[in-house]
């Protein structure tokens, strides 16, 4: 169930922070339980997905030690999780909210068909890893009935994820070379070349675009305050470039935002600016 790719949910709360109402006990407690469901339904999309890449699991060096492919876990087990997990959530979902529900709905479907077609589709695959992300950004803002959310912020999100999915792919096809096509057959459209290219293209478009949030956006401070959170925001695309591509990292996101430990003051000084902008300074 990858516990630890669970923080990805953490976009669900981008709503909740920047409408303002990170301090209002009835849409934190909505966001809560809707980062909780997203967890749970999240999870029984990773044992989809490991249940369809098995075998080629297997051959990976890093992902034949996962419960599934190592044997540590039994296939009807895990088909009964994926299959028991969203039996529970979905209903959930529409419970709180019946556009979360459809939103989840749509997560769910379009998360399955990628395990099983759209992660061989080249450039196809790491876009629908990003509209997942956006997903979560649009049912934390359901959930909060946002008012002051700026539309700035999905691309954003967008951008964030590609950044992040890209450089996943890069670490694949550097990690796997010659075998990569065996493991996901999209990796032998791409080639080193280009996965630089687009996360260039993607980083340059991420700093860009929030800045642009930060001085344009209607419902931020008129004081322009929030600019001073660009800083951040550019250290920490630099930060994970430099981890790519020097330090070879990239292939888990996860271990990285929870392991870097510049990345993690970074965005922890980035989340308290950003909290203290909207709340206390800008009002």
């Amino acid at each position: 169930m990858r516990p630890k790719q669970w923080p990805k949910n953490v976009f669900i709360f981008t709503a909740l922070v920047f409408d303002e109402k990170l301090f209002t006990p009835s849409p934190l407690l909505k966001t809560i339980a809707t980062f909780i469901l997203f967890c749970l339904t999240s999870s029984a999309v990773y044992l989809i997905n490991d249940l369809a890449d098995i075998e080629k699991d297997r051959q990976h060096p890093t992902k034949r030690l996962r419960p599934l492919p190592s044997g540590q876990l039994k296939r009807s087990v895990a088909i009964a999780a994926a299959v028991l997990i969203p039996l529970i959530t979905m209903p959930l979902f529409f419970l709180l909210d019946p556009q979360l529900g459809l939103i989840a709905l749509v997560y769910l479907l379009m998360m399955i068909a990628y395990s099983f077609v759209l992660k061989n589709i080249v450039i196809l695959d790491v876009l629908t890893v990003a509209a997942g992300f956006v997903l979560r950004v649009a049912a934390g803002a359901i959930v909060v009935d946002v008012e002051r959310f700026s539309p700035w912020l999905y691309i954003c999100a967008t951008l964030v994820a590609l950044f992040i999915g890209v450089g996943r792919r890069r670490h694949e096809l550097i990690l796997l070379a010659e075998n990569a096509n065996e493991h996901r057959a999209s990796l032998n459209e791409y080639s080193l070349p280009l996965l630089n290219e687009m996360i260039s293209i993607v980083a340059s478009a991420t700093v860009i675009a929030y800045s642009l949030y930060t001085f344009s956006a209607p419902n931020l401070p008129p004081n322009h305050a929030m600019m001073l959170t660009i800083p951040f925001v550019l250290y920490g695309v630099f930060r994970y470039l430099y981890l790519i591509h020097v330090k070879s990292k990239g292939g888990a996101p996860e271990e990285i935002f929870l392991s870097d430990r510049p990345l993690i003051i970074d965005l922890g000084l980035w989340g308290l600016a950003v909290i203290a902008i909207l709340y206390f300074i800008g009002t």
